[in-house]
């Protein structure tokens, strides 16, 4: 932490008052020393006081529990007194596949277990009257980041807390999937005013990340909004088809437009009948928008035609060429016959392999170089040198689609 003070020094004195954030997995030593040194400070309730999750299922006794949850509130604590003498906020960071053991043996894998990973922290929280505090619950599947989002929302109004939320789908890919799969899942949440602050993470370079979130955004919340600002924008349900129809004359937005609509009537209108939906609007042919349906079915959980790629943005832990990578594996995948998958490129051990939960293969960044390959949350093979990983990866599968 000693580095990070020095860059907080520089960046003061060169007239930058941009603030710093640690984003800190694991060890809650290190989380105590750079709250001390940054402006705030992510823990992942997931994997800051229980141990690296093994996926192994522990019978707890309630007064076993409870044990345990003294032990966070005694470390948690230690950390919030800091956090209160240096001004420094904290982000609550849940992802759904880096619940911790514990929470997985008794909540299972689950929006309940997510949301009481973060409420845990929350009562400490409360207890010691400690308020700089955001939240976030993300997950590669939308349906389970908006269940999760809007169950997390009424256990806080019930317990009387308010606190804010930070939006994301978390390894949305890239391309126009990761696009539309982060409008599913973001735009049904803003569509509820839930929501104050907006991530949208793409395996592609960062700058590309704000202007989808930003378009999001001004569709639900900018003055004026363009989404009553359009003329004749439709949402309906027609004969138990969910149907949009638009005169957006922009493909990019109509996209964003149409996927956070959509993925949202579809989830809540019990009236609608699995895999209808229909999108109109003369500006586009015909085959794009019919391809565009099932695009968003898909981003929204209904359905799989194709194989679905998820893969993370890409940070300081990423071990390999993420995007690259994730392009190599996309064009292997167009030569083969297999049944739609979902595949997880994950660039570290931290997103990998419980960000991939409910991923069919895994392709991980095990070391510096090295890739592990998974099937489902089984190791596969290990420590693969990565100019072979892509050949043992498709190698894999044909076995895999060979032998049923």
């Amino acid at each position: 932490m000693a580095n990070v003070g020095l860059i907080r020094e520089q960046l003061r004195a060169a007239g930058c008052m941009m603030p710093l954030v640690a984003d800190v997995h694991f060890r809650a030593d290190v989380a105590d020393k750079a709250a001390a040194v940054v402006e705030k400070v992510r823990i992942n309730p997931g994997n800051y006081i229980d141990p690296a999750r093994k996926f192994v299922h522990i019978d707890y006794t309630d007064e076993e529990y409870q044990t345990e949850l003294h032990r966070l509130r005694e470390r948690f604590t230690s950390l919030l007194d800091i956090c209160k003498a240096h001004h420094t906020a904290l982000r609550l960071g849940v992802n759904h596949g880096s619940l911790s053991d514990r929470i997985m043996s008794r909540y299972g894998d689950t929006p309940e277990g997510m949301v009481e990973s973060c409420m845990e922290f929350l009562r400490v929280a409360a207890e010691q009257s400690f308020t700089d505090i955001v939240l976030s619950v993300k997950s590669s599947n939308t349906r389970v980041m908006v269940d999760t989002v809007r169950l997390l929302v009424k256990q806080m109004e019930k317990e009387g807390m308010a606190f804010p939320i930070h939006l994301g789908v978390t390894e949305a890919g890239e391309g126009e999937d990761g696009r539309i799969r982060s409008a599913v899942g973001i735009g049904a949440l803003l569509a509820d005013g839930i929501g104050d602050t907006v991530r949208v993470s793409l395996s592609e370079e960062p700058e590309k990340e704000l202007p989808v979130a930003k378009a999001l955004v001004d569709y639900f919340y900018a003055q004026d909004s363009i989404r009553y600002r359009i003329d004749d924008v439709q949402l309906t349900i027609d004969n138990g088809a969910a149907a949009y129809r638009s005169t957006q004359q922009d493909w990019e937005l109509f996209v964003l437009q149409a996927s956070a609509e959509c993925g949202r009537l579809l989830w809540e209108n019990e009236s609608v009948a699995s895999e209808h939906l229909h999108l109109d609007n003369p500006h586009f042919p015909e085959d794009k928008l019919r391809q565009l349906e099932k695009d968003i079915l898909q981003a929204a959980g209904v359905i799989r035609y194709k194989t679905e790629f998820v893969s993370c943005p890409g940070c300081g832990r990423t071990l390999f060429d993420l995007q690259r990578t994730v392009a190599e594996i996309k064009d292997a995948m167009r030569n083969t016959p297999f049944k739609p998958l979902k595949i997880a490129v994950m660039g570290c051990i931290v997103n990998g392999p419980g960000e991939m939960a409910d991923a069919d293969y895994g392709y991980v960044g095990a070391a510096r170089g090295k890739v592990s390959l998974y099937r489902n949350k089984q190791c596969i093979e290990q420590n693969i040198p990565a100019e072979e990983a892509l050949k043992k990866l498709v190698a894999l599968l044909e076995s895999d689609e060979k032998n049923g």
